[in-house]
C-alpha cells in the first residue's frame, strides 16, 4: 500500500476539490494574473473552450467590479478562490472595501444603461450558480459563482 502525500491526503478530505487563492493588489494591471491562474487551474479538466472563455469573462467582471468600485483610497486588495471538482469549477472574489446593493438595479440614463452596472448581470447569464454577500453601507463583499463544466 502506497501512502499519500499530503496533496492527495487534502484532495481527498475535501472531496477532490482542487483550489488555489491568489490575493492581488485592487489594480486593473493585475486582473490579467486571475485569468493566468484560471487558464492555469483550468487545464487540469477537460473543460471545453466555451466554458473556460465564460468563466474569464465572469472572472474579469467580478475582479473589476471589486477594483472600480470597492475601494475609494488606493492600497486594497481583492482575493480570488478558485475551486475545481471534475464537474464544475467556483470561483470567489472577495474585497474588504464598501460594501453595495446587490439587489439595486443599474442605473438608465434615459433608455440606457449608465457607465457600469452591467458586470453583474453579466455574470448572471454566464454561471449556472450565483451567491453574492454584501451590504450598502457595510464593509466588504463577497461575490461566489459556479460554472457546470462542459467536457471538450
Amino acid at each position: 500500500m502506497r501512502e499519500m502525500s499530503a496533496g492527495e491526503a487534502l484532495a481527498e478530505e475535501r472531496g477532490s476539490v482542487r483550489s488555489v487563492r491568489l490575493r492581488i493588489p485592487a489594480k486593473a494591471e493585475y486582473i490579467a494574473l486571475t485569468r493566468l491562474a484560471l487558464a492555469g487551474l483550468a487545464k487540469l479538466s477537460e473543460m471545453d473552450e466555451e466554458t473556460l472563455a465564460d468563466l474569464k469573462l465572469a472572472l474579469t467582471e467580478a475582479v473589476s467590479n471589486s477594483i472600480r468600485h470597492a475601494y475609494l483610497e488606493p492600497g486594497g486588495c481583492v482575493e480570488v478562490v478558485y475551486g475545481l471538482t471534475a464537474t464544475e469549477f467556483e470561483i470567489e472574489v472577495v474585497d474588504d472595501g464598501a460594501g453595495f446593493d446587490p439587489e439595486c438595479p443599474p442605473a438608465l440614463d434615459g433608455d440606457e444603461l449608465a457607465e457600469g452596472g452591467l458586470g453583474i448581470a453579466i455574470i448572471r447569464t454566464i454561471v449556472d450558480e450565483l451567491e453574492i454577500q454584501s451590504q450598502s453601507g457595510v464593509r466588504g463583499s463577497r461575490l461566489r459563482f459556479v460554472k457546470r463544466i462542459r467536457q471538450r
